[in-house]
């Protein structure tokens, strides 16, 4: 081989070196059926179109109240994880330590280049993961009972005005444009319809000439497919979609995993 085709060659290696740095880890790449988990957090009563029919659980699951710690777990693997598929799989003890690694991270730091993010071996990516091993995943990425004594929750019951929520809009364009995530907590406080968490990952489609904008979000409640939250610009507040334990509209959302305490 010639020496101008060496050069050439080591440019072209360089260059995709410096484009897979540059994506890696921004939300632009995210894909749903492939970045997201494989299971489901289960609601603690039963409902239908929004209202209690029970309050037992008629589906007999017992994973419930992970919705924060599902989203966030979602933004880590993300930001902060490797997958080798054509590795060999590690046993259970040391996919334990790494799992636990990965979700150890503060979410709002900045994503790990390449070389330096927590590799999960013998996966291609975190769906077939959590798919493959969800009794561990389940066990190892967080407990429910902690999000209860987040400092940021003290927002929903005070911080109910339209200029928060203006605000709250522009926090989640300016995260898109940087193609970051947006953890969201959505609350309906004192009415209690939803109390919830979502991972916002990119607009559904352009905004509306009236200033509508409509987002794709993860909902830990519905892995099998994008559930949609929209700005409504007319009204200066957000509206969730309808799904088996909420009836849809209405909503309030707060920006979580941004930064400490929040």
């Amino acid at each position: 081989m010639r020496l101008g085709s060496l050069r050439f060659c080591g440019c072209v290696a360089a260059i995709f070196l410096a484009l897979s740095s540059a994506h890696a880890g921004s939300s632009a790449g995210f894909d749903f059926d492939r970045d997201t988990l494989s299971f489901a957090n289960w609601t603690v009563f039963s409902y239908e179109n929004g209202h209690i029919v029970s309050h037992k659980n008629q589906f007999g699951h017992h994973y419930s109240r992970r919705c924060f710690v599902m989203t966030r777990t979602v933004e880590q693997f993300y930001k902060f994880a490797r997958f080798e598929p054509k590795a060999a799989r590690v046993d259970d003890p040391e996919l334990t330590k790494r799992v636990r690694a990965v979700t150890k991270k503060q979410p709002w730091l900045d994503p790990l280049p390449p070389e330096k993010r927590i590799v999960i071996p013998g996966y291609r990516n975190l769906r077939e993961l959590s798919r493959d091993k969800m009794s561990l995943m389940q066990a190892n990425i967080g407990v429910g009972w902690v999000v209860y004594l987040r400092p940021g929750n003290a927002r929903m019951f005070f911080e109910h005005s339209k200029e928060y929520q203006e605000k709250t809009h522009r926090l989640v364009e300016e995260s898109l444009a940087r193609h970051e995530f947006f953890v969201a907590y959505l609350s309906d406080f004192p009415i209690l319809h939803i109390n919830h968490s979502v991972l916002v990952y990119k607009h559904d489609k352009p905004r509306a000439a009236d200033g509508s904008d409509h987002y794709l979000v993860y909902d830990p409640n519905h892995p099998d497919r994008p559930r949609h939250l929209k700005w409504l610009a007319a009204n200066r507040e957000f509206s969730f979609e309808k799904d088996r334990e909420f009836p849809g509209g209405f909503t309030r959302v707060f920006q979580i995993y941004g930064k400490a305490l929040q």
